[in-house]
């Protein structure tokens, strides 16, 4: 949604960077096709997903656990 949002305010995609801690190999694949200019820069790629799509052997349900009361 960020890149959309700068993107919708005229900054060309080949000045977007996109950080992130850790990503599926299928996600930055996702990532790149939507967005083919934009750099994607990571610290760590993990395996890949589960039948859950959480990422393996990563965070698993981080995100479940981190969020909720």
């Amino acid at each position: 949604m960020a890149v959309d949002v700068l993107r919708s305010k005229g900054v060309p995609e080949s000045r977007i960077c996109f950080l992130n801690l850790i990503a599926s190999p299928e996600g930055a694949a996702n990532f790149a096709q939507k967005f083919p200019k934009v750099r994607i820069v990571t610290a760590f790629v993990d395996e890949g997903l589960n039948e859950k799509n959480y990422i393996v052997p990563g965070l698993g349900d981080f995100g479940d656990r981190f969020y909720t009361l």
